[in-house]
């Protein structure tokens, strides 16, 4: 009773010469549900390959539904090439034969019969992605992601089947990604700590050197005062070394927080979108397969399937759907390849450019405050210290006289009160 109710479905669409005659536009007929869908007629020329393929899976067809259509456009081959056709498309001839009431066996017979060119009548399906994008989707689309994050023995024990795309190499290079973040972080902590350290330092050099210049200035013995002098002239050359040696490692750090802070983020961005573009393809792939274990065990039971009569289209709109995300899913896949590698080469060129520069640097300073010392080796410094070279005026540097004078009156005053209290004394003693 079933496969009279299909027949009669497919003798009906020969009956049916509007269907046929019009090549720009196709009528809904009364045994279709096109779930709000339109279609519009054409046809595509496709020149075969070597293997004498054109590079498409037919779906569809008598004794169960009464149109074929598209399933998969192939890479590489000429109808991917052609650009013309795609999944979920209705073929209704071949070379201007008409396909009505065949099967997909049959039809693929017939293009491969045909040498080096086939023309292909098709109704091309204009489907909104967004109207295959259903709960059912977003729930598998879920579960993917759910899953990626499982190891396979614990998918197996909760009864989750992991897909294949799952194993993915690309996530563990997200790993990898982190762990070079998170080392190029402690590099640049690291190198701004040695800077702050090497500044401090410097400015103590400095504060020596004028120290010790300034002890130069004032030593009135000439050779201490050129030894001291050329200690402190060699400290300030220190700090001078060490500010040069900052600003040719203070780039080091500008380019480690580029790459930590843009082209790392950057790329884990574009991961992850391709990871949302894969777990998108996965759900379409999954529900086209439950799609068709529906079909095939409608058909063991000899049951009719009402979306399989009625030209399949929700089927057809989830393979466009599917073919549409592997699309985005193998671009996304290109640039996450592209950018990854353009990183890692970036990583292994800029870490060892980045080391050079700062022990090329550090090695300089060092070579150079050696230099600087050697040429500064002042010591022992001869000071005669009964000349008073330690005494120092601080305060008031113009009135050396004036204290001589006033030291020479305290010292005045002093004797004669020691003479007169030395001459009470005699009288007392008479």
């Amino acid at each position: 009773m079933a496969k009279d109710c299909q027949y009669h479905l497919v003798s009906t669409m020969d009956d049916d010469d509007d269907y046929w005659s019009d090549k720009n536009k196709h009528r809904a007929l009364p045994w279709e549900d096109t779930w709000g869908m339109t279609v519009t007629s054409g046809t595509a020329t496709l020149k075969k390959d070597a293997q004498n393929l054109i590079g498409i899976s037919i779906g569809g067809g008598a004794p169960v539904c009464p149109c074929l259509y598209v399933v998969q456009i192939f890479d590489n081959t000429p109808a991917a090439k052609d650009g013309t056709l795609a999944s979920g498309d209705e073929i209704v001839g071949v070379n201007g034969q008409s396909v009505k009431g065949r099967t997909k066996v049959e039809v693929a017979r017939m293009i491969q019969s045909i040498q080096e060119e086939v023309t292909i009548s098709y109704n091309k399906l204009h489907a909104d992605p967004k109207q295959g994008k259903t709960l059912d989707i977003v729930l598998k689309k879920v579960k993917h992601k759910v899953v990626e994050s499982m190891s396979s023995s614990t998918a197996d024990a909760l009864g989750l089947s992991r897909a294949i795309l799952c194993n993915d190499g690309l996530v563990k290079k997200l790993e990898e990604l982190e762990r070079t973040a998170g080392m190029y972080k402690g590099m640049m902590e690291h190198t701004k700590k040695l800077l702050r350290a090497f500044f401090n330092l410097a400015q103590t050099h400095k504060a020596f050197g004028e120290t010790f210049a300034g002890i130069g200035v004032r030593e009135p013995q000439p050779n201490a005062s050129e030894a001291f002098s050329k200690f402190g002239e060699a400290h300030r050359d220190i700090e001078k070394y060490a500010i040069k040696m900052l600003r040719t490692v203070k780039p080091m750090v500008a380019d480690l927080n580029t790459y930590l802070n843009k082209a790392v983020p950057d790329t884990r961005l574009t991961l992850k979108k391709y990871l949302d573009a894969k777990f998108e393809y996965l759900s379409y792939c999954l529900k086209v397969k439950e799609m068709d274990d529906e079909e095939y065990a409608y058909n063991a039971l000899g049951e009719p399937l009402y979306r399989v009569e009625t030209g399949n289209y929700e089927y057809r709109l989830i393979l466009r759907c599917r073919q549409e995300a592997r699309a985005r899913f193998a671009k996304m896949r290109s640039d996450v390849l592209v950018k990854i590698e353009l990183l890692d080469q970036k990583h292994v060129q800029d870490i060892v450019f980045q080391l050079q520069r700062l022990v090329t640097a550090m090695s300089k300073y060092h070579n150079d405050c050696q230099v600087v010392l050697k040429e500064a080796d002042v010591f022992p410094i001869e000071v005669d210290l009964a000349r008073s070279t330690f005494t120092y005026d601080t305060s008031n540097q113009f009135n050396d006289n004036e204290e001589d004078e006033e030291e020479e009156e305290e010292g005045t005053d002093t004797a004669r009160n020691q003479t007169g209290a030395f001459s009470g004394d005699l009288i007392s003693t008479d």
